[in-house]
């Protein structure tokens, strides 16, 4: 008996050897294990830092022009130097980044929320309506969007409206084809049927059960749509269909640049440089995220 133990006598508790953690504590813990994540999401929040204060760290408006300062270089006064008006380039950028950021975002969100109702709707319902609602969608998405933009453009005018409701008519279907994808595997599911079986409704197995088991692919694919509308955005104001003078943005200020490459090349490397590594940094950030909340990489 000397070589046994009462139980009572144990004064250490008994742990677990496997620290359990939730999906979403682990999936944050490979995020920020990430450092290419870590250094993009710093880079990000400097740049929309900047885009927020950086029109009030200089004395000039955007639109304030001064025809004898005309085409300066960089210096201490004009820090990015200044256009063929005498606009200072620094305000322009920032205040081009508000407008790029703005459209970007603005865009994302809508097809998030355009893609997730027709995708839930298509991928939960299945049969017949999802054949005819995605059909749908392929005719909407065959329709090039730059013809989008000249249409409206003639219909509306110019504008911040005319190009968001441009990017969004049809961006918001690689968002329902991948919420549809993630709805028709996710329901054949055990806990699916068990909750159907338990009497609950359409909706509310999509909502408790369905949708936040997605939320990955979901919050992916709205992090890569994010570049993409800015890009998208810089391309139709550099081709002229964007905002109008004298408001700025980095497409416009690219397309006034690019004339002037030759001889004032500032004017273009600036903006061009920043619509670059805004990309870079909502890539980054998408990739991360996507293998931080993709299960087969769970240890």
């Amino acid at each position: 008996m000397e070589k046994f133990e009462r139980l009572e006598q144990i004064t250490e508790p008994l742990t677990s050897a496997v620290e359990v953690s939730s999906y979403w504590k682990d999936s944050w813990k490979r995020l920020r294990a990430n450092k290419r994540v870590m250094f993009g999401l710093s880079l990000l929040v400097f740049l929309i830092l900047l885009a927020l204060i950086g029109p009030l760290l200089t004395p000039y408006a955007y639109y304030e022009t001064h025809l004898p300062l005309k085409n300066l270089a960089p210096s201490a006064e004009f820090w990015f130097g200044t256009d063929e008006l005498g606009r200072d380039l620094f305000t322009r950028v920032w205040w081009g980044a508000r407008i790029s950021l703005f459209v970007g975002i603005t865009a994302a969100v809508i097809d998030l929320i355009l893609g997730v109702i027709y995708g839930s709707i298509a991928g939960l319902w299945g049969g017949k309506t999802d054949e005819a609602l995605m059909r749908t969608a392929d005719i909407i998405y065959s329709i090039p969007y730059l013809l989008v933009v000249i249409l409206l453009t003639v219909v509306m005018g110019s504008g911040l409206a005319t190009i968001i409701l441009a990017l969004t008519f049809t961006g918001w279907i690689p968002m329902a084809r991948i919420v549809r994808g993630q709805i028709l595997q996710l329901k054949q599911l055990d806990y699916a049927y068990a909750a159907y079986a338990l009497g609950a409704s359409r909706w509310r197995i999509l909502f408790r059960h369905l949708l936040p088991n997605a939320i990955g692919p979901i919050i992916t694919t709205m992090t890569f749509s994010i570049p993409t509308a800015i890009f998208a955005e810089a391309f139709l104001s550099f081709l002229g269909l964007g905002v109008q003078a004298p408001i700025a943005s980095w497409g416009t200020m690219a397309s006034d640049g690019l004339s002037a490459l030759r001889y004032f090349p500032w004017r273009l490397f600036f903006p061009a440089v920043f619509i670059s590594l805004t990309m870079l940094c909502f890539n980054l950030v998408g990739d991360g995220i996507r293998d931080a909340f993709d299960p087969r990489l769970k240890s």
